[in-house]
């Protein structure tokens, strides 16, 4: 004999779906979307919803097909707030579950981003010359095969000048500088990629450093010959061995030409002084608030490549 089966009419069923959820109000909500469309809307690559979502309903539960009533959307969200929002503040701030297949795979796009990002902003400090991706990528799993171990890797880029009593605080120095584990699906490609760059540029598995920017600075020529009225700055520089000390104060001109590692041409065209040359990253915020300071606003500073390099023949 047929029996009827009741089916609550708030059940829906759904299958092949990336969820995100959120716990607001004591209560956990849930959206279905299409896979990989999450993170394409959230990168703004995507920006119709109706190509995220594959209902725009909000759940309890996705799995079981429990959709959430209207009175707690409104109790945690607000009686006011349309659904569409609420979906929206979902999909942005809510974290995404996903399958084993899918979570390798949005690891592996990116890793390979952060890869090509540092591998096109760090270069042989000696030659100037890119490395490959390739290189830059073992580099990078040499750091995060290491782990906490990772400063075994500083042993043979020393100078040799260490004693046994300089163990303590070395030990505590090898705490406080940055490290590698690998990537995650939680950060942006952009993000990590500076963590990498921090980590290989602090224990050099292979000789790096930042590649330089190159710059157009232009001052009055009524100012150059004026004594810099700012403080001696001192300037660390990946590459020196010993270091160099504060520049001295000298003349707004010579302070100038003290943060510009290589000068390019330099000219002097009615009565502006033009320089075109080669820059440390880590110099350039200093020498932009010196610039702006000493000459009132009247001098300019002007990037012209964010990251030099040499590319092999």
């Amino acid at each position: 004999m047929p029996q009827n089966i009741n089916q609550p009419s708030n059940q829906i069923r759904l299958t092949n779906v990336s969820l995100v959820r959120l716990k607001k109000g004591k209560k956990r909500f849930e959206i279905a979307c299409y896979k990989n469309k999450v993170l394409e809307y959230r990168s703004g690559v995507e920006t119709d919803l109706d190509n995220v979502l594959q209902i725009p309903s909000v759940f309890l539960s996705v799995s079981k097909g429990q959709t959430a009533p209207t009175q707690d959307l409104a109790k945690a969200f607000g009686s006011k707030t349309p659904v569409n929002e609420i979906i929206m503040e979902i999909l942005k701030k809510g974290e995404m579950q996903v399958g084993e297949k899918e979570r390798h795979a949005q690891l592996e796009r990116v890793h390979n981003e952060v890869v090509d990002i540092v591998a096109g902003k760090l270069v042989d400090p000696r030659s100037k010359r890119i490395y490959t991706s390739g290189m830059i990528e073992k580099a990078l799993d040499q750091l995060s095969s290491h782990g906490g171990a990772v400063h075994k890797l500083d042993e043979g880029k020393s100078s040799g000048t260490a004693t046994p009593a300089d163990g303590e605080s070395s030990k505590e120095k090898a705490k406080e500088m940055p490290t590698w584990t690998g990537v995650v699906t939680t950060k942006s490609a952009k993000s990590q990629a500076l963590d990498a760059m921090k980590a290989l540029i602090a224990w050099q598995p292979i000789p790096v450093s930042r590649a330089r920017m190159k710059l157009r600075i232009t001052c009055p020529t009524s100012i150059l010959k004026q004594p810099a009225k700012g403080p001696a700055k001192k300037e660390t520089r990946e590459d020196d061995a010993g270091g160099e000390g504060e520049k001295s104060t000298g003349t707004v001109k010579d302070r100038i030409l003290g943060y510009v590692e290589q000068v390019e041409n330099q000219d002097t065209i009615g009565q502006e002084w033009e320089i075109v040359g080669f820059v440390e990253p880590g110099a350039f915020r200093g020498l932009g608030e010196f610039v702006g300071t000493e000459t009132k606003g009247r001098g300019r500073l002007e990037v012209l490549d964010m990251a030099v390099t040499h590319q092999e023949d």
